[in-house]
């Protein structure tokens, strides 16, 4: 589990192509990797992978031919938003966030306003009912609050030190991006199916 805060932002370095997938080297020298061993999970953009190996300037982990064919942003060498997995004590200062992404959405407008910017994403058809006014999403595996919402696209303010801390800035319209809907919205869902 995570909360989609941002602890971090790494560097995938390689992309080692295999049968079946690919081995990603993540450099994080700022993530700290003291407290992390093999066969920890680490969302790397909203993806919720396990630690294979460990290096002296950060980690590595095998992603599936599927996993790479549901996601953004795993395939080639680029910068990447890292967060490790939550430990009971910790803060939850986002959203309960799982690392499954859901689907991919397409960045439909990206721009400034005031001091901010104004992300809008257009989410594929089949989450669309989960995505809520002031409800939250993970996009890249950053836990955002969405402001507005017009059939498939969402409107989400992106406050200056989101975009300074996170890849988001790099986004323009087209750009693919990791979605995970809130898990409540699923779970209500799923009762609400069950008493009819």
């Amino acid at each position: 589990m995570f909360t989609g805060i941002v602890q971090a932002l790494g560097k995938i370095s390689r992309v080692d192509k295999r049968e079946g997938g690919a081995r990603l080297a993540i450099h994080a020298v700022r993530l700290g990797m003291d407290d992390v061993g093999i066969g920890d999970s680490i969302a790397v953009n909203g993806v919720c992978l396990t630690v294979v190996t460990k290096t002296t300037s950060g980690f590595e982990v095998d992603v599936s031919a599927e996993t790479l064919r549901c996601t953004s942003g795993l395939d080639a060498a680029g910068e990447v938003n890292l967060e490790k997995s939550l430990r009971l004590s910790d803060r939850l200062g986002g959203h309960i966030v799982s690392g499954h992404v859901d689907g991919m959405g397409e960045v439909v407008e990206f721009r400034p306003v005031g001091e901010s910017h104004l992300l809008r994403i257009r989410a594929p058809k089949e989450l669309e009912r989960y995505i809520a006014r002031k409800g939250s999403v993970t996009v890249q595996g950053v836990s955002l609050t969405v402001n507005d919402v017009n059939g498939p696209e969402f409107d989400i303010n992106l406050i200056p030190h989101t975009i300074a801390v996170t890849t988001l800035k790099h986004l323009k319209p087209g750009s693919k991006v990791n979605l995970e809907v809130d898990m409540l919205a699923r779970y209500v869902e799923r009762i609400l199916g069950a008493t009819q």
